[in-house]
């Protein structure tokens, strides 16, 4: 613990020597001890500063050294545009021109239109082309993700060529750690590892020592999936192809990183009912605008639980304790519905859920349902009893909660799977919204029962 410590105030002491310095305007001593900093070290600091510190860093700093920084950076579409503007419109595009062009695509597309063109006209005519092409892709596809600076080689080539062309062109890639292989069209035929080329011997002909089978993508696949074959398969880059096979470009695996920490932000946003994850740095206007779409639904479904209880307002009358239990009834199986609804969501979400499986999670989630409902229904026929030393309300709320829990745990499993088969997001079908179809159910469940025993009660 003293260990770490000490660390921490190191750091912090060594932060406000580089301020120190760029506010002295100590240009050599700064970039010495900055430019020895890891890049994720050095991005952190850049985010801490103020605006008039970053307009020092940027007199301070090539674009070349200012663009490993910014592709360290994770930043929402406000603050790229915000770092972008502070700098001259120059030293921004030359700094673009340096980042790989999927990072480039990235920091454009949370620009506008109008900015982004600027920057387009200012960038190399080379980068400017290859990053237009990939805007044209839409997001979230294999197209937008990819990056073009990688290795291949021509098939037909040796060893000893494909080296000389890997040293030429690694200074420029993002990853050596694959060789693609095309044909003389430039379709994709096989692909090396770094290993390969390197234990092979140099007279050998690529295509007798490349791997034939190759796992791709087109470029107009989801991003989930292109995410789940890198979980699948351990990938660290992988290649993109045209419907021709031409080979297009290749997603490394920090970008699917980035992938899955953004899918299931997005899951995790839907499963609670709100449009996107609040940024604790947003204002209260646009958290609330965020939130509100949903909450107006749910408010309408909620007003159609208190009209369904009014039809049953002179059941409630005759047996007032029947208003006591409402709130554990559909409270119990509004979250035994949630807790299907995560299992399943997440095992689509995984994979773990195909079409040949989807059935039996169903019977699964069914037989749940039986086991959990019965359960909890006995314990309160227990615990009514003996609270109110009534056996026919206890029986009454028991079967209720043995019968929502039963039909909340199948509507759980069910509603994401049939809304995956329809071609949405399956986490649409949120917490809040499967609660509140739970407490309609629920509620109808007990008080139609209730209306049926009345004579009993």
């Amino acid at each position: 613990m003293i260990e770490e410590k000490e660390k921490r105030d190191l750091s912090n002491n060594e932060e406000g020597q580089l301020l120190k310095w760029l506010t002295e305007e100590k240009i050599d001593e700064f970039r010495e001890n900055f430019l020895a900093l890891h890049a994720y070290d050095q991005a952190r600091f850049y985010m801490k500063v103020g605006p008039d510190i970053r307009r020092t860093m940027y007199h301070f700093l090539s674009p070349e050294e200012m663009a490993e920084i910014f592709e360290a950076l994770e930043l929402d579409d406000e603050e790229v545009q915000g770092f972008i503007k502070e700098m001259d419109p120059t030293y921004a595009a030359n700094m673009l021109s340096y980042m790989y062009t999927d990072d480039v695509v990235d920091v454009l597309n949370e620009l506008d239109k109008a900015d982004r063109d600027q920057f387009l006209k200012l960038m190399d005519e080379e980068t400017a082309e290859e990053v237009t092409e990939l805007l044209g892709y839409e997001k979230h596809t294999a197209g937008s993700l990819m990056t073009t600076e990688y290795v291949s080689v021509q098939e037909n080539s040796t060893v000893r060529s494909a080296m000389n062309v890997l040293r030429r062109e690694a200074p420029d890639a993002e990853t050596i750690y694959y060789i693609f292989v095309v044909d003389e069209n430039h379709r994709l035929t096989g692909v090396l590892s770094l290993r390969d080329l390197i234990v092979a011997d140099e007279d050998a002909l690529i295509r007798d020592i490349m791997n034939n089978r190759v796992v791709y993508a087109k470029v107009t696949d989801d991003q989930e999936k292109i995410a789940q074959i890198f979980k699948d398969y351990n990938f660290l880059a992988f290649p993109v192809v045209d419907d021709n096979l031409v080979l297009q470009g290749i997603i490394t695996v920090d970008d699917i990183i980035d992938v899955i920490d953004e899918e299931a932000s997005d899951d995790y946003s839907k499963l609670a009912g709100i449009s996107d994850i609040d940024d604790i740095d947003a204002g209260p206007f646009k958290a609330a605008r965020q939130r509100l779409p949903w909450l107006v639904m749910l408010l309408f479904l909620g007003m159609l639980t208190a009209t369904l209880m009014g039809q049953f307002e002179s059941t409630l009358e005759k047996v007032a304790l029947l208003a006591v239990f409402i709130p554990l009834i559909s409270g119990t199986s509004g979250n035994s519905g949630t807790q299907a609804l995560a299992v399943v969501v997440r095992g689509i979400a995984t994979g773990e859920i195909d079409e040949k499986s989807k059935l039996k999670m169903i019977f699964r989630e069914m037989g749940t349902g039986l086991i959990t409902g019965l359960a909890c229904g006995l314990i309160v026929v227990l615990v009514v009893f003996l609270w109110k030393h009534s056996m026919m309300i206890g029986l009454l709320v028991g079967t209720a909660i043995f019968c929502s829990i039963f039909v909340a745990t199948l509507a759980g499993s069910f509603i994401p799977l049939l809304i995956h088969k329809l071609g949405i997001d399956p986490a649409v079908a949120s917490g809040p919204f499967i609660t509140t179809l739970n407490d309609i159910t629920s509620i109808l469940i007990y008080l139609g029962l209730a209306t049926l025993l009345l004579g009993q009660l």
